[in-house]
């Protein structure tokens, strides 16, 4: 897949633009500056490119903004093609020039000068000033309008003819896309640096770094996922303005795109409400669940055990979806337990997409009611537990059809649930069960 890197210094309309091109809204935009910070990719509409969105280019020689740019440069140096980006309101600026500088010694692809917000020609600074920065003749374009894209496809046709449409006959596979999710400062970027062998996201020992949701594909452990990272999660109370709000939405957002989800907390401290609440989320979208407890490293060894058990207790009290919730001891700073995680979540994922015989399901339930017959409704008449088939994944779902009464009581229906899952080795996933009242579709056959 062809690579397309948009480029410029902070707030020129970036990221409004990556979301035009891909169709998503998967880049966070603000008026503020700055607020991209890592390198989000995404699939471009209608081309077979991948598009990059860029943390604005910035002179800082430590810290955030330092870390943001070396990776804006990184991946302006792997492009096919670059999107150089110009505030049209505000005209040249110094900063402009010297950026435009640089990104020419970085690359030998070809760029396009896109002089975005130029919605307004009364508004607009003089256009001829941007020929200074070397790449030939602007293009005025409106990200927010989507104005001026014909000039962006025609250049992209003119590098890559091939690229040009994307064969809609032939669909690759899905992904298996795993979201890393759990509150700020618990090593989320960290444990995504470590699949991904390279510094990727930026880590620092401070909350709310990471503030989109970053996709980055990638091979690990011998299968092609999407890694999701997320930014940090708090409490409301602790959320301090509309960029973070936007931040948490995105996060949550994750776990519906998600196939799975990792909820890593830190191993060092007690589970808190907020992470319970995170993965009372996700039980309720139906995804798998894998608690990673990082930092495991540091725990004192002679209270490991009794730590991991506490918190097994924890979470299978809190939650009656998961019959036996995945938790696992991970150090992502070093690496230790990570495969491991990995090779039980493409297990869970793999059973997840099995169907159970019915035949099988029908044996399992006609044994766990010979074992414990159903109450008796409120009106006294005997429940008939007729048939039973599976009906749905993510969640697995399990359809039974009753004669008499059908309100079984959600104690019952746990009951079934638990006996299922460890019939069919289904513990670590989400299970739903249905009644309906209706007669066995085979009485008749």
């Amino acid at each position: 897949m062809l690579k397309l890197t948009i480029a410029g210094r902070p707030n020129t309309g970036k990221s409004t633009l990556f979301n035009a091109l891909t169709g998503t809204r998967d880049a966070l935009v603000h008026d503020r500056p700055g607020v991209t910070r890592d390198t989000i990719s995404g699939q471009m509409r209608d081309r077979n490119w991948t598009v990059s969105d860029t943390a604005g280019l910035e002179n800082a020689k430590n810290g955030i903004a330092a870390d943001s740019t070396n990776m804006a440069l990184d991946a302006i140096a792997q492009s096919n093609a670059v999107l150089f980006v110009v505030d049209g309101r505000v005209g040249l600026t110094p900063e402009d020039i010297e950026w435009a500088r640089l990104v020419r010694r970085k690359t030998k692809a070809p760029v396009l000068l896109l002089v975005n917000k130029s919605e307004s020609g009364k508004r607009m600074a003089d256009i001829h000033e941007f020929y200074k920065l070397g790449f030939g003749e602007p293009v005025m374009i409106s990200a927010e309008h989507k104005s001026g894209f014909d000039s962006i496809y025609e250049f992209l046709d003119k590098t890559a003819p091939d690229a040009s449409k994307v064969d809609e006959t032939t669909s690759a596979p899905q992904k298996l896309k795993i979201a890393i999710m759990g509150q700020p400062n618990v090593g989320k970027s960290t444990l995504v640096n470590r699949v991904l062998g390279q510094k990727r996201q930026i880590v620092m020992d401070a909350p709310g770094i990471t503030r989109d949701t970053v996709k980055i594909p990638v091979n690990f452990y011998g299968r092609d996922i999407i890694l999701m990272d997320t930014a940090g999660l708090r409490r409301k109370a602790g959320v301090k303005d509309d960029v973070e709000t936007l931040s948490a939405l995105k996060s949550l957002d994750a776990i519906e795109k998600a196939d799975v989800v990792v909820l890593v907390v830190d191993a060092t401290k007690n589970i808190e409400n907020q992470a319970l609440g995170i993965a009372a989320r996700i039980y309720d979208a139906g995804k798998i669940l894998c608690v990673a407890l990082n930092k495991w490293d540091l725990v004192e060894p002679e209270i490991r055990d009794e730590k991991l058990l506490k918190l097994k207790h924890q979470f299978s009290n809190s939650f009656h979806q998961i019959i036996k919730p995945m938790i696992l001891a991970i150090s992502a700073e070093t690496g230790t337990g990570v495969q491991n995680m990995f090779r039980r979540i493409y297990e869970q994922w793999d059973i997840s997409n099995s169907d159970a015989p019915t035949s099988l399901i029908n044996r399992i339930v006609e044994k766990l009611v010979s074992d414990r017959q159903p109450p008796m409704s409120r009106l006294k008449r005997p429940m008939k537990i007729k048939f039973a088939r599976q009906t749905g994944r993510h969640p697995m779902k399990i359809t039974i059809n009753v004669g008499g009464a059908s309100d079984i009581p959600e104690s019952y229906t746990r009951y079934l649930r638990r006996g299922l899952a460890a019939a069919l080795n289904w513990e670590h996933l989400p299970i739903t069960i249905e009644y309906q009242k209706d007669e066995n579709p085979f009485d008749d056959k």
